[in-house]
C-alpha cells in the first residue's frame, strides 16, 4: 500500500517483485471469475428464462425447482457482498494505477461497478419483483464480466511488460 501513496504511482513502473505479486493475485482472481462463470452457466443458465426459473422456481419441465427463500438470498448476498467488494477494491486500485487514459478508466470502472452492484441486487429483483428482472441479472453479468476482463487484462499486461527503473 505504501507504493500507492507515492505520487504518481504507475503499475508498470513498480518494482518487478511487486508486479509479480500483483500478477499472481490477478491470476487467482481470474480463476475465481472463471469458476463464477462456470456456476452461472452450469447451475443457473444464461437465458432470462433459466435465470428466472433458478430464483423463482418452476413446476414445468423435467425437474421441479423450488424458489429461493429470503434466507438463501441473504446468505448469498452476505457472502458475495464482502468478497466482491474486496476484490473490486483491489482490482480497481491496480487498474487506476495503469497508464490508460482517464475517460477510459472512468468508463471501465463505471461498467464494472454497475455490473457488480447489479449482480448483488438482481437475484432479489428476480425472486421478489418480477421474472422480467432476469434481464437485469443477465445485463449485470455481461457488464461485470466485460468490466472485470478489462480490469484484469490491462492490469495484468502492465504487470508483465513493466518499465524497468532500476528496481
Amino acid at each position: 500500500m505504501r507504493d500507492f501513496a507515492k505520487s504518481p504511482f504507475l503499475l508498470k513502473r513498480a518494482p518487478r517483485k511487486l508486479r509479480l505479486i500483483y500478477f499472481g493475485f490477478l491470476v487467482l482472481v481470474a480463476v475465481g471469475f472463471a469458476t463464477q462463470l462456470g456456476i452461472q452457466i452450469g447451475r443457473i443458465g444464461l437465458t432470462p428464462r433459466a435465470i428466472a426459473t433458478y430464483y423463482r422456481g418452476s413446476e414445468s419441465g423435467d425437474v421441479m425447482v423450488f424458489p429461493k427463500t429470503a434466507t438463501q438470498l441473504l446468505e448469498l448476498t452476505h457472502a458475495h457482498a464482502f468478497t466482491m467488494a474486496v476484490v473490486f477494491l483491489v482490482l480497481t486500485h491496480l487498474f487506476a494505477a495503469t497508464s490508460i487514459g482517464g475517460p477510459v478508466k472512468a468508463a471501465v470502472l463505471m461498467v464494472a461497478f454497475a455490473g457488480t452492484a447489479g449482480d448483488l441486487v438482481s437475484p432479489w429483483l428476480v425472486r421478489f419483483g418480477a421474472a422480467s428482472f432476469a434481464w437485469v441479472a443477465l445485463a449485470s453479468w455481461i457488464a461485470q464480466g466485460a468490466g472485470n476482463l478489462v480490469l484484469l487484462g490491462v492490469s495484468g499486461w502492465e504487470c508483465l511488460i513493466g518499465e524497468e527503473n532500476g528496481s
